[in-house]
């Protein structure tokens, strides 16, 4: 178990709003540790649409979810946030000093003045294969993400899935010419239309292998994967060889232990009020989709404009006797010094 990490504030969730938080914080002079049970940043954006257009983000005509993070990460560099990833809160309690205490999976701990649940719709889980024996595999023949994609070159690879992880990973690995073959419970498939359009091409080509049907079960030998069973739509079970599983089911977000964190909740939805967006335990706050209030949009636009009051809220709560000067970036000499910015010159 490591020291505790002592901060003025966590941020859980490393997507658009939380990033968006790290930003409005370290405007006020707050710095941050930023927690996320993912093992990349970018929360949703990242996961489930990397590359597809977003078109409401203000002032920015269209970008991919993978752009939008990446502009999000450049715009906060110079606060030097400090991520810890793939881990998931395991507890969060108050102290005697009013300080909350968190405990992650990894064993990290942290001590902190305040916290900002950006966590989305809750914690990110991959939705799994329910087979017996197959967890012995997870991590080194059966994957649910993709991290190193080099590790399976020259591999016999099944795909299954019909959304754009699956349809995506199976043209990206066609492209380096591996042994590909797709399945799918049914002959219809949610992903991006000329992804289905090249995929469904390749099969007609015979460069790649489609199957309709459902795993029903597993081959080893020598503490191996050698094989699975599939039942095809007209009931009919085939055996095929792989080397390597990569299941593509979705991802399942869970609230998790936020549940037990003693906070005001509506139908899996932290309640906050609408000036601060603080929850009902004061110094935790709660921005973007976890949160619930009359008149929530679900939008990333709506979490910026959740962000910046709460960063304000949280200079009240973390020093009340201390006047709060609303500054512009565009005029403000201590914004361009904590930005690392020139003053703008006007003609």
């Amino acid at each position: 178990m490591h020291s505790p990490i002592e901060t003025d504030a966590v941020i859980i969730g490393a997507g658009p709003v939380g990033l968006f938080q790290v930003f409005e914080l370290g405007l006020l002079e707050i710095k941050v540790h930023v927690i996320d049970s993912l093992p990349e940043v970018g929360g949703q954006c990242i996961e489930l649409y990397p590359d597809k257009p977003i078109y409401d983000i203000p002032a920015i005509p269209v970008c991919t979810g993978r752009e939008l993070v990446s502009n999000l990460l450049k715009q906060i560099e110079s606060f030097k946030p400090q991520f810890h990833l793939n881990q998931e809160i395991s507890t969060l309690e108050k102290q005697a000093d009013g300080r909350f205490l968190i405990k992650t999976s990894q064993d990290r701990e942290f001590l902190t003045k305040t916290v900002f649940i950006a966590a989305g719709v809750g914690a990110f889980q991959p939705r799994t294969l329910n087979l017996d024996g197959i967890e012995a595999f997870v991590d080194t023949q059966v994957f649910y993400r993709v991290r190193y994609p080099e590790q399976l070159n020259g591999k016999r690879i099944v795909i299954c899935g019909g959304g754009d992880s699956a349809l995506d990973w199976a043209l990206h690995f066609i492209d380096q010419r591996e042994n590909v073959t797709l399945i799918h419970r049914r002959d219809e498939f949610k992903a991006a239309p000329q992804s289905i359009a090249k995929m469904r091409a390749l099969c007609a080509a015979g460069k790649m292998q489609l199957i309709i049907g459902q795993i029903t079960g597993l081959e080893t030998s020598n503490h191996q994967l050698t094989e699975i069973a599939v039942i095809n739509i007209d009931g009919e079970v085939q055996n095929i060889a792989l080397d390597a599983l990569l299941l593509f089911y979705g991802l399942s977000p869970k609230l998790g232990p936020i549940a037990d964190w003693g906070l005001d909740i509506d139908r899996k939805q932290i309640v906050v009020d609408t000036a601060r967006f603080q929850t009902s335990t004061p110094g935790i706050f709660a921005v973007g989709d976890i949160n619930i209030y009359p008149g929530k949009k679900k939008l990333i636009l709506s979490g910026f404009h959740e962000a910046a009051l709460a960063a304000f809220a949280a200079v009240a709560y973390l020093a009340p006797e201390k006047q709060i000067q609303l500054q512009y970036t565009t005029t403000s000499s201590k914004l361009h010094k904590a930005l690392g910015v020139s003053p703008p010159t006007f003609e």
